[in-house]
């Protein structure tokens, strides 16, 4: 099936309100310099609403029932990371171009993702997290493409050579989370986005979308 490649134009300096000191260093109330931003980019599957909710429902669940002391995602910041391609002190359209073409070179068929596992990650403040006791063949062989198409365009210094597939819920002011089962979340797969977050900031934005259709 033909991958239907969607672009969502980055705003450049010119095209955003008060662009010309969006990177420079702000005098604060104090007189001290503003911090630097950290831009982020990162290739993600992003659950539709139906998906999220059952996710939230999951996360809160678990949270109860663990006695987590969490701090709770809101689920429009719900995300599988694919692929990291780095942090900087700006908005990189090289990188964001290069990235964009690299995506459209990859094939793929949507595909069945099922999350039936709460589990943590180390940390400072662990992660909560939902993932798949079977990975699916499609999405590793998706991730094994997009990363070769990646390393390719000149944009792999950030990649990861191994894929653990989660959706993080929740970071927990305490311990690692011990793993459970829970009941089966089941995400029809029918595309990926580039997102554009900015460390500490508010919600993602989308820099591209790559839609496989229904089959």
């Amino acid at each position: 099936m033909p991958i239907f490649l969607a672009f969502f134009r980055a705003p450049s300096l010119s095209m955003c309100p008060g662009s010309h000191d969006l990177f420079s260093p702000q005098a604060d109330l104090l007189g001290g310099a503003a911090p630097a931003q950290i831009h982020r980019l990162f290739f993600a599957l992003l659950p539709d609403t139906g998906v999220a909710g059952q996710i939230q429902a999951a996360g809160d669940g678990a949270a109860r029932e663990q006695q987590l002391r969490a701090r709770m995602i809101r689920p429009s910041r719900y995300h599988l990371t694919l692929h990291f391609l780095g942090d900087y002190p700006m908005l990189r359209q090289d990188i964001v171009h290069a990235a964009m073409a690299a995506a459209g070179k990859v094939r793929a068929q949507p595909f069945e993702l099922v999350l039936d596992q709460t589990a943590g990650f180390h940390g400072r403040e662990p992660p909560c997290v939902l993932r798949c006791s079977q990975v699916p063949d499609a999405l590793q062989a998706f991730w094994q493409g997009l990363r070769q198409a990646l390393v390719l365009a000149g944009v792999g210094a950030h990649l990861s050579r191994s894929f653990t597939p989660h959706v993080t819920y929740a970071y927990h002011r305490g311990a690692v989370p011990p793993s459970a089962p829970t009941a089966p979340i089941h995400w029809r797969v029918q595309g990926f986005s580039l997102l554009h977050s900015v460390v500490g900031g508010g919600e993602y934005q989308t820099l591209g979308h790559w839609d496989w259709g229904h089959d």
